[in-house]
């Protein structure tokens, strides 16, 4: 039997995506999108049960609108992912990330791209795209089809990412590249030469506590 339209997709063929009511998909997803961006700051219940509806998986994550896609159900948040504003994830294929992930402003996931001949630039394939758990992804980040970011690294601003990110490092550049791996410094020091003390953390945490 023949692949459907959506079959290929997944499998990261070449496709177009005017067939098998994928149009009608888009559409109510952009509405549900609308829906989403168009609540106020004290609406939480309603911004969560549409975004329980409007994803994959993602019920647990939050997310400053407005937040950006082409389908919303190929997208898969982990508990505790954040994604701060004018995140764009174009889930044409499947976006996986893990939780406790953060993602800064202007984050794009792309898992689309086209041919390089030129009478085939119509046609699309996509190559999913998983980010880790415990990563923090900067402003203004790129990260393009295919890739993989491993578990608690760090990708800084305005980096365009190619390929794979090992986990436990700190990359960042166009293209984007390994600088080094988070080591105790990181473990020590929160920014520069501001030490992580356990009094400081006690002194926040009691702050918090008073509400």
């Amino acid at each position: 039997m023949k692949e459907s339209m959506h079959e290929r997709i997944m499998n990261g063929k070449l496709f177009t995506d005017m067939c098998e009511g994928m149009p009608e998909e888009r559409t109510q997803a952009k509405l549900r999108m609308k829906a989403f961006n168009d609540t106020r700051a004290d609406e939480i219940e309603k911004r969560l049960a549409i975004q329980k509806e409007m994803l994959l998986e993602g019920q647990d994550a939050w997310i400053e609108p407005p937040f950006y896609f082409c389908y919303g159900t190929h997208i898969r948040l982990g508990k505790g992912v954040y994604l701060n504003f004018n995140c764009n994830f174009v889930d044409d294929g499947m976006i996986i990330v893990g939780e406790n992930t953060m993602f800064g402003p202007a984050v794009t996931i792309a898992t689309v791209g086209h041919p390089l001949r030129p009478d085939m630039r119509p046609y699309m394939y996509t190559a999913p795209v998983t980010v880790g758990k415990n990563c923090w992804i900067g402003e203004n980040v790129t990260i393009c089809p295919g890739v993989t970011i491993g578990d608690n690294s760090v990708i800084g601003a305005g980096a365009v990412v190619t390929k794979d990110i090992p986990a436990g490092v700190i990359a960042f550049g166009n293209p984007c590249r390994v600088f080094r791996e988070i080591g105790e410094h990181d473990m020590a020091f929160y920014y520069k030469d501001r030490r992580i003390t356990e009094e400081d953390l006690a002194e926040m945490h009691a702050l918090e506590a008073q509400g």
